[in-house]
Order: structure tokens, then sequence, then C-alpha cells
């Protein structure tokens, strides 16, 4: 049995400014560790799934 559980908060203005500079932080930090990321990947030279694919296509190998 699944029970699924609906909340909704109605915070006041200083808890949604506290909540926007949490939120708009951890966006900062996620996005920040993604850029990271994907230099990284860039730079050892591996591809994502989607590039492969592309690559495989544009050399006639059909992509399964």
């Amino acid at each position: 049995m699944q029970l699924r559980y609906h909340y909704r908060i109605y915070p006041t203005p200083s808890q949604q400014k506290a909540l926007a500079r949490a939120f708009g932080c951890a966006r900062v930090v996620f996005n920040d560790g993604l850029r990271a990321r994907r230099e990284a990947r860039r730079e050892a030279g591996i591809r994502s799934g989607a590039a492969r694919r592309s690559a495989r296509s544009a050399e006639g190998i059909s992509a399964r």
C-alpha cells in the first residue's frame, strides 16, 4: 500500500525570503557542480550518450 500526503505551506514574508535564499544557494551549488562535471568530462574526452549516438549516425552506423 502506498500512501501519499500533500501539504501546503503559507510562509510569512521573512520565511519566503529565507526559503528563496536557501533554494537560490542550492541552485548555484548544483549548477557549479554540473559545470565542473561537464568540464572534467570534456577534458577527459568522455562524451555523453547523445554525443556518441550523434557521432555514430554521422559515421553511418545505426544507433541502437
